[in-house]
This record gives structure tokens, C-alpha cells and sequence, in this order.
């Protein structure tokens, strides 16, 4: 074999190194990208598994058993003292809360409109179940278009929930709680503050650690890890803030903000 011959068969085996090896690099990408594809499939499946158990224990946080069943012992004391006004107007509210709580239940955003006559007709009914000793102001900033803006679905009640069961319950005098809905400079954002002259969030935790309940802790994990997700869904943009009204020198009680952003509307 002559040289040449020789220099066309070592180019040959070349090439077809070259190509296998294309070949290999080739098939061993193609695995790898079908195998990120598999994955970020999965994720994206895991994701949406875990949003939609968090929506349904928020959901199911929201007007817990524990509502349902004080809502329903106070109708029955009303019926036996005989108070058959105030028992019919406590049950025609009542049902008409549990008929928005389930039409509500099976969609994701609401108008904030929606969900300013929703949490007023939940704390009407807290007001007849505890006879007049909470108060209640709803003030909306007249910037803000009500019914144009949207708002994950029952957003504040369980905050409002927690401000009855864990402020105010615990409270010696009549309570109050506030509730101010203002426009900021941002397009499609508003601020909700909550306020309530309770014992305050400090007081809530240290009678939490002396009692067997944990419903303020499980509450506020419930609503902490449903803003996690909303934020990561890309289509909110939600801060959250909890304080305590003495630790910043306003009285006692809670604070409570949220500043939302609807960024698919954007």
C-alpha cells in the first residue's frame, strides 16, 4: 500500500471517528435534553399540584368549621331567647355568605368589588355574633376602581378571621377593625392595611404557647405559603406585612398589609 493510499485510509477513519463522535455527542444531547424536559415537566406538574392543595387548604382556612359551627350556635342562642328578628336576619346572611364562599370556591381572581361585599357580610355576621362589641369602618380610597381591579379569590377574610378569633375574642371591652383599600402610583397595584385594636400579635402568641390551639399559627402559614405561590406564578406580584401596633407606637393590636400588583394585566 502506497502512501497515498495509506494517507486516504487514515482521513477515512477519521472522518468516520468524527462522525461517530458527532453521533454520540449528538444522541447523548439529545438524551440530556429530554431528560430536562422530563424534568421541568415534572416540576411544572409538582407545581401546579402544590398550588392547587395550597388553594385548598386556604380555601378550607378560610370559613373553617370553627366559623360554621360558632355562626350556627349563635343563631340557635338567638332562637332561644325568643329573638326571632334578629335569628331570621343572623341566618339570611349567614346563607348568603356560605352561597358567595362556594361560588367563590370555584375561581381563582374575584373584582375587588366582589370581595369588599364579601368580607362585609362577613363581619356583619361576626357583629350579630358578638352582639354589637366589634366595629367595623371599610374606607376605599375614590382613586381606586373597585370594579376594574381583581383580587385573588377571598383574600382578606381569613386575615379579618384572625383579627376576630385571636384580637378581639381575647379582649376584655369591645373591639374595632379597619379595613383601608388605597390606589398607588403603580398601574394595577393597591395597598389593603388591616387594623384592629386586639391584644396585638405578641399577646396572641404567648397565650398560643400556653393553650393547645394552633390555629393562629396554622392560619398564618396557610396564608403565607398561598402568597409564595401567587408570587411564583408570575402573575401576582404580593408583599405581606404583620406587625404588632405597640412595637411601632400606635395603641395596641395588629397590623396588617398587602400591597397587590395583577401583573398579567399589565
Amino acid at each position: 500500500m502506497d502512501d497515498l493510499a495509506i494517507t486516504y485510509l487514515f482521513l477515512f477513519i477519521l472522518i468516520m471517528l468524527v462522525i461517530l463522535g458527532m453521533i454520540f455527542l449528538f444522541i447523548t444531547f439529545n438524551n440530556r435534553k429530554n431528560q430536562l424536559l422530563q424534568q421541568q415537566l415534572e416540576d411544572q406538574l409538582a407545581a401546579q399540584k402544590k398550588q392547587y392543595e395550597s388553594e385548598l387548604n386556604a380555601l378550607r382556612s378560610q370559613l373553617n368549621p370553627h366559623f360554621v359551627h360558632n355562626s350556627l350556635n349563635a343563631i340557635q342562642y338567638y332562637i332561644q331567647r325568643n329573638e326571632v328578628e334578629i335569628s331570621e336576619d343572623y341566618l339570611t346572611k349567614f346563607s348568603k355568605l356560605m352561597r358567595l364562599f362556594f361560588d367563590y370556591s370555584r375561581t381563582k381572581t374575584i373584582t375587588l368589588k366582589e370581595e369588599i361585599a364579601f368580607i362585609k357580610k362577613y363581619l356583619e355576621i361576626e357583629k350579630l355574633r358578638f352582639e354589637d362589641k366589634i366595629s367595623y369602618h371599610i374606607n376605599i380610597d375614590k382613586s381606586l376602581d373597585t370594579t376594574d381591579l381583581n383580587i385573588p379569590t377571598m383574600m382578606i377574610q381569613p386575615m379579618l378571621e384572625n383579627a376576630v378569633n385571636h384580637g378581639i375574642f381575647h379582649k376584655t371591652s369591645s373591639g374595632t377593625i379597619e379595613v383601608d383599600l388605597k390606589k398607588t402610583e403603580l398601574d394595577n397595584q393597591y395597598q389593603i392595611i388591616i387594623k384592629d385594636d386586639g391584644i396585638g400579635i405578641n399577646k396572641t402568641k404567648k397565650h398560643n404557647k400556653k393553650t393547645t390551639g394552633t390555629a393562629t399559627a396554622h392560619s398564618s402559614a396557610v396564608i403565607a405559603e398561598r402568597l409564595d405561590i401567587l408570587n411564583d406564578s408570575g402573575e401576582w406580584s404580593i408583599s405581606y406585612s404583620i406587625k404588632d401596633r405597640s412595637d411601632i407606637g400606635n395603641g395596641t393590636g395588629t397590623i396588617v398589609q398587602l400591597t397587590i400588583q395583577n401583573l398579567s394585566d399589565l
